[in-house]
């Protein structure tokens, strides 16, 4: 599979709610990232670890919105093992019927046609409004920065 391929799978399989199938697209020892995450960048380096992320926060959103990936454009590289892809994830609250959508953008290196290294930029204000989630975030955000991840 092509990158762009890949990165399509992914965003889908989000979206649809596929959990169990999205660790396969990544490689047995990979570099998952979410640099501007308000709840720390905790690093994923393993399909295991990308098996339980999945396995854990997948549900509890799925259980509050509905979306699909909108509004996607592929950026190509000259590196042809990378993609860049902004995108939105658009979509409804369950329990009110309220649209929202999220602003994305991935930078995948898909290598054999795996992802073997990803940063997940996500607009995680509007994603924990749609969740009903705002407090938490602001709980979060209260809370002292802790340390950088290492590289």
């Amino acid at each position: 599979m092509t990158p762009r391929e890949v990165f399509l799978r992914l965003v889908h399989g989000v979206a649809d709610r596929d959990f169990d199938a999205l660790p396969a697209l990544y490689a047995e020892q990979t570099d998952v990232r979410h640099p501007m995450s308000p709840y720390g960048d905790q690093p994923l380096f393993s399909r295991d670890a990308l098996r339980e992320h999945f396995g854990g926060a997948g549900p509890r959103v799925a259980d509050v919105v509905q979306f699909q990936p909108a509004d996607v454009v592929g950026h190509e590289t000259q590196d042809p093992e990378m993609i860049v892809a902004e995108f939105d994830y658009a979509g409804t609250v369950i329990a009110t019927g309220e649209p929202f959508r999220v602003p994305c953008v991935f930078v995948l290196r898909v290598r054999d046609g795996l992802i073997v290294e990803s940063r997940d930029y996500i607009d995680h204000v509007a994603m924990a409004r749609a969740r009903g989630m705002l407090g938490e975030l602001i709980d979060v955000l209260r809370e002292p920065a802790s340390e950088p991840a290492a590289s």
